[in-house]
């Protein structure tokens, strides 16, 4: 009899053996007819115009994260709230708050980190800019660049 790892070893080489065998079969039996329609991009029935790749802004890539961020915090405290009147009864209830606070505490100085350095302003300012690359702290300095040339 296999010991529990080679059940395990057992299971994946089925799995792929079954995936790669399905895979051939399909090549054998289904038609193969291309033409250049079939191998166009769907578009929700639009013919695709100009190219696919086009430039989108990093904030909208941080906005995603941080929305990932928070609703993966609140999967993680939502079962912790709901048992912390079981908890509480059982004697445990302090540790189960202290580590809730400390979780939320993180991510809440994540936030102030991300809200303070501007990541979340979606229009940044010229002079903040400057300011962060160390080059021009007045909005006077930023405009007689500007007429110079420099900026």
């Amino acid at each position: 009899m296999l010991n529990t790892y080679g059940n395990i070893f057992v299971f994946f080489v089925m799995g792929f053996l079954f995936v790669f065998m399905s895979m051939a079969l399909v090549k054998l039996i289904a038609p193969s007819r291309p033409n250049p329609e079939k191998n166009m991009t769907y578009e929700c029935g639009e013919d695709p115009i100009g190219s696919g790749w086009i430039n989108f802004n990093a904030r909208f890539y941080l906005i995603a994260i941080l929305f990932i961020i928070f609703d993966v915090e609140i999967i993680l405290v939502f079962p912790v709230i709901v048992n912390f009147r079981d908890n509480l009864l059982a004697g445990g209830g302090l540790a189960a708050f202290i580590e809730i606070f400390l979780f939320v505490t993180v991510l809440f100085l994540g936030l102030v980190y991300a809200w303070r350095n501007g990541y979340l302003e979606w229009i940044r300012t010229v002079r903040r800019q400057l300011r962060v690359e160390g080059r021009v702290t007045k909005v006077k300095d930023i405009l007689s660049e500007e007429a110079e040339g420099r900026g």
